[in-house]
């Protein structure tokens, strides 16, 4: 018998990793045209599946029954066959859904509540959100009445609810709206799960606002519609253990820091040392160019330099599980500061500047001092980092221990 996932584009899925924790070996991912889904849903051999964008409310004609709460809500995400082949109908993002505002305390009860969207994620968002008690509800769509163009007239609204695809990877720099349109938020929750901090998350996190982000949404309905394909209780708490896992597989370790202070070394020993893959962006550009850091900026200016390593560095930051050394001067630019923090844990890397290495190292060498060089950055190092690391001692396996605790900290709060 088999299980899956049925949608659009799956190729960035977590669930094939999410059920087998949760008992589901060889869970599979079933990316079929429309016009197909009749036809894969009869074959025979399912047992159970999860529906996704963009099928939640597509595949309601086919169910030949419905749980109560797919039936109020009117989409699906968790399809049950039985014995005779019939479809039961069910919508586990519901739970999802409440447990992720009930982890992360965002609490919609006597709030005004926008949510981004009117597909299946979005209506389930509403039923949720009017069960939790919030005094209003809007939902906003690209051409409906209630819409993008005129969203400043809810400027009282105190929770927001991204329900869209937006914001999506590898489509990490997009965003649906700009948070200054809604100066009352309290909190922002984002439906999306990959990448785990989306822009919109990131930037309400930076205006102090309570944040909620999808993984844990998507653990939890996992949790139920794994229950009702194994038919047996699932503890809680391995919502839990597959966010921690999740988070630790596809987080990435950055490395920032004055030039020489040794980031290409601890950064390709801490590679190796966690079997992760290593990318430094100086030698990227230095492999894809022919031209290294120092020939760049004698040839073409820093200025130019600086626009060729902003390219690298989206590209690294959109790769996951990896570990990333970029060059002394990435921080510089705001676009990549975002980047890295959003798709990873920054450490600021730091030793004696008399203990830099400075042979090679372009504007160590062209009369711009060290201590002015790092009076100059260090308040852009200390805005990318998440961890400030003096480099002394076992740095790999200090990260790999500190890197682990900040995350099970971090969810256990």
């Amino acid at each position: 018998m088999q299980y899956g996932l049925l949608g659009g584009r799956l190729e960035h899925s977590f669930s094939p990793m999410i059920y087998e924790m949760l008992g589901l070996p060889g869970y599979e991912l079933f990316s079929i045209p429309e016009e197909e889904i009749a036809g894969f849903l009869s074959r025979g051999t399912l047992r159970g599946l999860n529906v996704t964008i963009p099928y939640k409310k597509k595949v309601l004609p086919f169910c030949d029954t419905l749980s109560e709460t797919a039936h109020k809500i009117g989409n699906v995400n968790t399809l049950l066959f039985d014995d005779a082949g019939r479809i039961c109908g069910h919508n586990t993002d519901y739970a999802g859904f409440m447990y992720m505002l009930e982890r992360t305390k965002l609490s919609p009860a006597g709030k005004k509540v926008i949510i981004l969207g009117t597909g299946g994620a979005a209506q389930t968002a509403r039923f949720a959100v009017l069960d939790a008690e919030a005094r209003d509800v809007v939902m906003i769509s690209r051409n409906g009445r209630e819409n993008y163009n005129n969203i400043d007239k809810h400027k009282d609204a105190e929770i927001l609810i991204n329900a869209t695809p937006v914001g999506m990877y590898p489509h990490d720099d997009d965003t649906p709206l700009c948070l200054d349109l809604l100066p009352n938020l309290e909190g922002v929750a984002d439906l999306v799960y990959n990448p785990m901090r989306t822009r919109l998350l990131t930037e309400a996190a930076e205006r102090g606002l309570r944040t909620a982000g999808g993984l844990s949404m998507l653990a939890a309905q996992g949790r139920e519609a794994a229950q009702m394909f194994l038919g047996k209780e699932i503890p809680k708490s391995e919502i839990l253990r597959i966010c921690l896992t999740l988070q630790r597989r596809n987080e990435n370790i950055v490395l920032v820091g004055m030039p020489g202070v040794g980031k290409t070394t601890v950064g390709r020993s801490l590679a190796a040392h966690m079997g992760r893959r290593f990318v430094d962006t100086d030698e990227v550009i230095a492999e894809r160019t022919g031209r290294s850091t120092a020939e760049w900026i004698a040839e073409d200016g820093e200025e130019a330099f600086r626009a060729k390593e902003k390219e690298i560095v989206k590209e690294a930051a959109h790769e996951r599980g990896i570990v990333i050394a970029t060059g002394g001067g990435a921080v510089l630019a705001e676009v990549n500061r975002t980047a890295l923090r959003r798709s990873g844990r920054v450490y600021w890397l730091r030793r004696p500047l008399e203990q830099l290495a400075i042979d090679g190292r372009p504007l160590s060498q062209a009369g711009v001092g060290l201590c002015e060089l790092l009076e100059r950055r260090r308040p852009l190092y200390d805005d990318a980092a998440h961890v400030v690391l003096d480099a002394c001692g076992d740095i790999a396996k200090y990260i790999e221990t500190e890197f682990y605790t900040n995350i099970d900290a971090q969810w256990a709060e």
